[in-house]
């Protein structure tokens, strides 16, 4: 017998959820074989079995919560069960033909034949009513991802095969006391955790934020001349982000609080610029961090931003890509927001918080132009940073935007 525990995730996570089981009690597992997908606070982490055998028993369900060496199943070493070893005399004695036919028809998703999908991707189905045993993937692997339900499309091979769709059951709906309908859905574990942390750093955080404008006129039509060639050279498109993050590194080199940390009594001045770049997913917000971005031109930054982005999406980012950040990036203008304040990323002490380019008229000299502008917010700590130190690093961030060769000097 073997014992399949909760593997060390990190310093800093000491539990999971069960996201989904990858075999069910019967089947046969190879020796370093995935067998169950783990849901923790910043990654999904997929665990395997580290010896070859059957499935005897799960000890948790899909949705428990369960702790670092925590024992969640027990494999029985040895060869393939008995019933699954008389499946295969049987499926070899078939006739040809009818192997085929067999071959050709989807596969059921029930425990025993279960189709290996991400919990995005199981959710999103559940929502368009589609079967993931009928979803094409693209990976060699055959795990279902998101994109792989957004892009199927549920059409019969012939007119006369049609099946009729089984009717999506809805969600649970019960009333209040009041007798208003409501639904009660439960919370991820990542959306629990961000939701906690929120609230830890605004309760142990002198959090204030500070709020500038830029005129992106110029760094507008940089981008418009190079971009072609900035692609056709490193085959990386070429954003705002780069700008951005080259003119937060050149701000946090002058004012060095920016970006440090509190540790205690004491204050580390963190003497490397590693910054997060918040990401969007279907499973909450990401904060993968591009390392040494004072040493990485913008292609470089460009394509890591990139490479970050679909692995967030994927959901294949590790838990090194987003630990050790020393100042976070935010950009809420990609859904349109015009201002807010952006919270505080764990025990870092700055944030900057992009937002929509939106033209407005501006007093340019002694005339009235329209501009394509945009407001930026520095949210800070107010322990270690102080107004004049963080309005002037907005500042800073402003003018190098405004005047985007300047970075090459900065760089």
């Amino acid at each position: 017998m073997a014992e399949i525990r909760v593997p060390e995730l990190a310093e800093s996570i000491t539990e999971g959820t069960i996201a989904q089981w990858l075999k069910q009690p019967g089947d046969y597992v190879e020796k370093g074989e995935y067998i169950v997908e783990l849901e923790t606070d910043k990654v999904n982490v997929e665990v395997i079995s580290e010896e070859a055998g059957t499935i005897k028993e799960l000890q948790a369900a899909e949705g428990d919560t369960v702790k670092v060496g925590q024992v969640i199943a027990i494999v029985e070493a040895g060869a393939a069960s008995t019933a699954q070893a008389q499946k295969a005399p049987a499926a070899e004695a078939a006739p040809k033909a009818e192997e085929k036919e067999v071959q050709a028809e989807p596969a059921k998703e029930d425990p025993n034949n279960r189709t290996v999908a991400s919990p995005a991707a199981r959710k999103l189905a559940r929502e368009k009513g589609i079967d993931l045993s009928a979803v094409k993937p693209a990976d060699p692997l055959g795990r279902v991802r998101v994109q792989d339900v957004e892009t199927h499309q549920d059409v019969p091979t012939s007119p006369a095969a049609a099946p009729q769709k089984a009717p999506v059951a809805a969600a649970p709906v019960k009333k209040q006391d009041d007798g208003k309908p409501v639904e009660r859905e439960r919370m991820s574990r990542r959306r629990q955790t961000i939701a906690k942390r929120l609230v830890e750093v605004q309760q142990t955080a002198a959090m204030l934020t500070t709020f500038n404008e830029i005129d992106m006129t110029n760094i507008m039509d940089l981008r418009k001349r190079k971009k072609d060639k900035f692609f056709d050279d490193h085959d990386v498109r070429l954003g705002f982000m780069s700008f951005f993050t080259k003119a937060v590194v050149a701000g946090l080199k002058k004012y060095p609080y920016v970006n440090a940390e509190i540790d205690g009594n004491e204050v580390l001045l963190k003497k490397f610029y590693d910054i997060g770049i918040a990401v969007s997913t279907d499973d909450g917000l990401v904060v993968p961090v591009v390392r040494d971005c004072d040493r990485k031109n913008f292609s470089e930054i460009e394509g890591s931003i990139m490479d970050m982005a679909l692995k967030a999406r994927d959901n294949k980012l590790a838990l090194a890509d987003l630990q050790g950040g020393t100042f976070t990036i935010t950009n809420g203008g990609v859904f349109g927001s015009l201002l807010s304040t952006p919270i505080l990323n764990g025990s870092q002490v700055g944030i900057l918080g992009m937002h929509t380019i939106q033209k407005r008229p501006v007093a340019i000299g002694d005339s009235i132009e329209i501009r394509p502008m945009m407001y930026v917010a520095l949210s800070y700590d107010h322990r270690i940073i102080d107004g004049k130190e963080a309005v002037s690093f907005l500042k800073m961030v402003k003018e190098l935007i405004e005047n985007p060769e300047d970075l090459l000097l900065e760089g």
